[in-house]
């Protein structure tokens, strides 16, 4: 666990939290009386939406906000729609949040169950994409992306979560299935599994190997393994699936071999919540329940200028609202007391250069957020490496001047693909 000021104020101890010896059943947070999705789509004045105020959907159903769509979310639980409205995320970008009254009813759509003796791809794609885990089957089903290793992380990516780890030791005979239910969709020829070093796990499979992964902070993350494990050096700019390699969470596996065992997605979610005292506990939610129910039936109060984070301590994000939702790929939550948020600053760099020695990509990362906070995001891809940032986060955790120079990196690289979109706009438009 992190020992700093997220827990506590010792030293740095940036080693990962390993799975209790006899882990416990998950506690369950019984299903609100009202779910929330966000929808990865803009809600367009000059537009009808497919869906609407007093709509009634059901279980299982998919919900566009307009016919046109592509993207979807679906729905968890069966009622009605009692509010569509834009929602801001980060960096400004602007989702479409759905709130659902849950009606405690039985109607469910079940548009999988064809597909569930198939095996097919395309199928598996289409209709559990949004699985606990988030598994990333669109890009596996993608011929663009020629992918020839599958890696399935039981390790956890940050600290302060256990999520990964949990479903790699206690759902073991349902991940040695998800992983065969894998090799049928996929025909990739290479398997590899992650554990964390110090865990003995049942995994014989014909055909995988297994890679045991240091417990120091990041190198769990998957340009990390990469580096590591595969002796494969990701280029700035370029992503795992560029070269190759995809990686899967050990829960995502799990709702697959769920999904297909069952003919029937499902939509319980395993998180990790971290209270103000430090204790954490791995929770049983439906996706889309509000971060205000789990803390309620853990009776933690929230007050004014406290801090809700989604994720990891290192690369997860604050919410300014209790409402968030529990989605697909939410593995942590922490909720901070206000009285013990380290602060930070807009103090200058003091070129103390513990950011430069401690960055596992060795970016001259001073010098690049120098060029972030000046909005030179073109001159800190082309001269200080921007895109090679793997987002650890360590740069902000060593800090002298406690510079947020992670929310730096972040906000550089989206105000770059900002601007590389709006020259490929103008290009096509010429």
């Amino acid at each position: 666990m992190i020992k700093r000021p997220f827990i506590g104020l010792f030293q740095p101890k940036l080693k990962y939290d390993l799975l209790e010896a006899d882990p416990k059943e998950p506690e369950v947070v019984p299903v609100p009386s009202n779910i929330l999705l966000l929808l990865n789509d803009s809600l367009d004045s000059s537009k009808i939406t497919f869906i609407k105020k007093g709509d009634q959907v059901k279980k299982g159903e998919k919900l566009f906000l307009y016919k046109e769509s592509t993207e979807h979310v679906i729905s968890s639980v069966s009622g009605v729609i009692k509010r569509v409205e834009s929602y801001a995320g980060e960096f400004g970008n602007i989702k479409t949040s759905i709130v659902i009254g849950n009606e405690n009813n039985d109607d469910f759509v079940n548009d999988f169950k064809e597909h569930a003796d198939k095996f097919e791809l395309d199928a598996a794609a289409k209709f559990l994409k949004l699985l606990p885990g988030a598994p990333p089957l669109e890009i596996l089903a993608d011929p663009a992306h020629k992918i020839h290793t599958l890696v399935i992380s039981g390790v956890d990516e940050d600290i302060s979560s256990t999520v990964r780890q949990y479903f790699l030791t206690t759902e073991s005979a349902d991940l040695k299935e998800g992983i065969q239910i894998l090799k049928k969709l996929t025909q990739i020829p290479k398997i590899i599994l992650t554990v964390p070093e110090g865990i003995s796990v049942d995994t014989e499979i014909s055909g995988m190997q297994v890679f045991n992964i240091s417990p120091v902070y990041p190198d769990a993350l998957p340009k990390m393994i990469m580096k590591n494990q595969l002796s494969t050096i990701v280029p700035q700019g370029k992503t795992c699936e560029d070269m190759g390699v995809c990686f899967i969470s050990s829960e995502a596996v799990v709702s697959i071999a769920k999904a297909y065992r069952d003919k029937s997605i499902h939509f319980e979610k395993i998180v990790c919540v971290t209270g103000k005292d430090g204790v954490r506990k791995r929770m049983k939610v439906l996706i889309g329940t509000p971060v205000i129910s789990i803390l309620k039936q853990l009776n933690i109060h929230t007050n004014e200028n406290d801090r809700i984070v989604i994720g990891g301590p290192f690369n997860g994000f604050s919410t300014f609202t209790v409402y968030h939702p529990v989605g697909p790929c939410m593995d942590s939550i922490i909720v901070q007391d206000s009285g013990s948020i380290p602060y930070v600053s807009d103090s200058a760099c003091i070129n103390c250069g513990k950011c430069i020695k401690i960055c596992p990509a060795n970016i001259p990362v001073n010098l690049l957020v120098r060029q972030l906070a000046a909005n030179l995001f073109e001159d800190a891809e082309e001269k200080f490496d921007l895109e090679a940032c793997i987002e650890c986060g360590l740069c902000s955790y060593v800090c002298t001047a406690k510079i947020p120079i992670f929310q730096y990196i972040r906000l550089g690289k989206h105000e770059l693909l900002k601007i590389k979109a709006e020259v490929e706009t103008e290009g096509a438009n010429a």
